[in-house]
C-alpha cells in the first residue's frame, strides 16, 4: 500500500480522531434550541462543505437571522470543551503516525475543521508535532469533494499528488481525493456507516481501523 509513497495526508475528524459524535451533537443541539427538527438529510448535505459553507447552509435552509460569523462562533463556543477534553485518537492512529516517521514518509493534515479546534486536539493527543504542513478547507475555495486542499497540502510538502496517500471517512472526501490523483485509504466511522458499500468501490482500500494495516506490514 505505501509502494512509492512519500508523502501521507489525514483527514482529523472521524479519521484521526473520534469526533463525529460532537458536530453530529451540536448540530442538533444548536436546532432545537430554535424549535427546528433536524432534516434527515443534513449530514448527507453538509459532511463535504467547509466549516464557513455549512454556517451558510445553515443560515439559507433555515432562514436564521444570526450572521455567519455569529453561527460559527456558536458552534465553535459548543464544541470547545468537547474537543479540549473529550477527543481521543481512532485506535492504533498513534502507532500508525509513529510507523510512517520511522519510515521517512512525510505527515500532513487536511481538515473543515477551524484551527483552534484543530491544535486543541492534536495537542490533547500529543501528535500536533508529527506533521509536517497543516492545511484547513479556509485556505481553499471549495470544499473536500473537490481535490483543492489535498493538492495544496501535496504542494506544501513538494510532494507529486501521485506520491501522496490520503485518509478519509466520509465519500465525498474520498472523492475528492481521488481527483486528485493520490491513493486513498477510507477508515471506518460510525457518523459514514451508511456510505460503506461505496467507500470500498471508491477508495484504494477500507479499514476498520489502523491496527488492521499495522498488522499487514
Amino acid at each position: 500500500m505505501l509502494n512509492n509513497i512519500k508523502a501521507a495526508i489525514f483527514d482529523m475528524d472521524g479519521t484521526l480522531i473520534d469526533s463525529m459524535w460532537i458536530w453530529s451533537k451540536i448540530d442538533t443541539d444548536y436546532l432545537t434550541k430554535r424549535n427546528i427538527s433536524v432534516p434527515n438529510d443534513l449530514k448527507g448535505s453538509i459532511e463535504h462543505l467547509t466549516f464557513e459553507e455549512t454556517a451558510n447552509y445553515f443560515k439559507n435552509r433555515f432562514n436564521l437571522k444570526d450572521s455567519v460569523n455569529d453561527i460559527m462562533q456558536e458552534w465553535n463556543d459548543m464544541a470547545y470543551n468537547e474537543y479540549k477534553f473529550n477527543v481521543d485518537l481512532k485506535p492504533g492512529a498513534k502507532e500508525y503516525l509513529n510507523m510512517l516517521k520511522a519510515m521517512n514518509i512525510k505527515i500532513a493534515l487536511a481538515t473543515s475543521n477551524n484551527k483552534l479546534l484543530m491544535e486543541m486536539a492534536l495537542k490533547k493527543n500529543c501528535i500536533y508535532d508529527y506533521f509536517d504542513a497543516i492545511s484547513t478547507t479556509d485556505e481553499v475555495t471549495r470544499g473536500k469533494a473537490f481535490p483543492d486542499i489535498y493538492l495544496l497540502t501535496a504542494n506544501k510538502l513538494n510532494i507529486a499528488p501521485c506520491n501522496c496517500i490520503v485518509f478519509e471517512d466520509i465519500l465525498p472526501a474520498v472523492k475528492g481525493a481521488k481527483l486528485a490523483g493520490m491513493k486513498v485509504v477510507a477508515i471506518h466511522d460510525t457518523f459514514s456507516e451508511n456510505q460503506k458499500k461505496e467507500l470500498i468501490k471508491k477508495a484504494d482500500k477500507y479499514i476498520l481501523n489502523y491496527h488492521e494495516i499495522l498488522t499487514a506490514i
